[in-house]
């Protein structure tokens, strides 16, 4: 799945996740918030985008008497997302624990949203470095093709002879390991 697809779809699980928080602080039960849910993504988003599709199967599973816990074991493994399966681990646990359960996920709920949050403000913070490596690798480029085009006589002499060739290929080698390690510094996973 594309990253940005994925990225849309945390955004949605965030939106779902807070919306079960919502409903467990109501009095809902684990299932009965999961329905409420399931109303509510269907007021937010449209009718087949994931979330919606998700949780039209988890409460499908659920009509077949499904237990909860398995229809969120098998919603976190469909998903592959780390943050889905942190929460359905939380909520796992917090069932067979039996203490205030309801607490725990609405903790594990406001963790995980605050965490999303933050990589997002992150994301946002480094796209104006992107556009600048973007921009400092294509100055080269322009740097030349502008001399090339003005002052070729100059240019020759750094790619007529041998020793210029050498120089040049020492430059190139310095900047494509420069480029490497910008892309490595701007690929940055929180």
């Amino acid at each position: 799945m594309s990253k940005k697809k994925e990225e849309e779809f945390r955004e949605q699980f965030k939106d779902s996740i807070e919306a079960v928080a919502a409903a467990l602080k109501t009095g809902h039960s684990v299932e009965n918030a999961i329905r409420e849910v399931q109303k509510d993504m269907a007021s937010l988003y449209e009718k087949d985008s994931r979330i919606r599709k998700e949780y039209d199967r988890m409460c499908h599973q659920m009509d077949m008497k499904m237990p909860v816990e398995a229809v969120l074991s098998e919603f976190a493994e469909r998903t592959g997302q780390e943050d889905v399966e942190d929460f359905v681990n939380v909520f796992a646990a917090a069932k067979r624990s039996g203490g205030d359960s309801i607490s725990i996920i609405r903790s594990a709920v406001r963790i995980i949203s605050e965490k999303i949050e933050t990589e997002k403000e992150i994301q946002t913070m480094i796209a104006s470095e992107k556009l600048e490596f973007n921009i400092m690798c294509a100055v080269p480029f322009a740097i030349i093709l502008y001399m090339k085009l003005t002052f070729s006589e100059f240019l020759s002499v750094l790619y007529g002879n041998r020793a210029g060739a050498a120089v040049m290929t020492v430059c190139v080698c310095v900047y494509m390991a420069a480029y490497s390690l910008g892309r490595k510094i701007i690929r940055v996973e929180v």
